[in-house]
């Protein structure tokens, strides 16, 4: 499992890089787009501080500016690398509170995959939402990055 959700947080590393260069490189990010990646980043600091049983400082749908972007994708990726890398049974169960003080319970491989799997689906929209402001999106289909 360990090396499966390093290669799937590599992947994720490669994506979110991929969209931030690309939003520092064009003269005008779409303002839903940079809500959406914010929302990317947010959700992957909250689920990591979920599990590492910490407060989280931000909110879910809290905008950073994309200058800021790479700093904290960097922080996200270092500390879901740490979880990974340390996790010894990916069965563990996790109790969190949700965003609405809901209690719930996951498996530590669970959230992982949630994680990659939301970010995924949100970079689905933001592509759409470049087309939709005629920017060309970045392709970032898995199988490309594993090519």
């Amino acid at each position: 499992m360990k090396v499966f959700f390093n290669e799937l947080f590599d992947y994720n590393f490669y994506c979110n890089k991929k969209i931030i260069d690309n939003a520092m490189a064009i003269e005008k990010v779409p303002e839903k787009s940079q809500e959406l990646f914010s929302h990317i980043l947010n959700a992957h600091h909250i689920w990591n501080a979920r599990i590492l049983g910490r407060p989280s400082d931000f909110g879910i749908w809290d905008k950073h500016a994309i200058k800021d972007w790479a700093d904290i994708h960097y922080e996200n990726q270092r500390s879901s690398f740490d979880i990974t890398t340390n996790a010894d049974n990916f069965e563990k169960r996790i109790d969190y509170e949700n965003t609405e003080g809901r209690l719930f319970t996951n498996t530590l491989q669970d959230i992982l995959f949630h994680i990659i799997n939301h970010s995924t689906n949100h970079r689905g929209q933001i592509a759409t939402d470049f087309r939709n402001n005629n920017i060309e999106p970045i392709v970032l289909d898995y199988v490309y990055y594993k090519r």
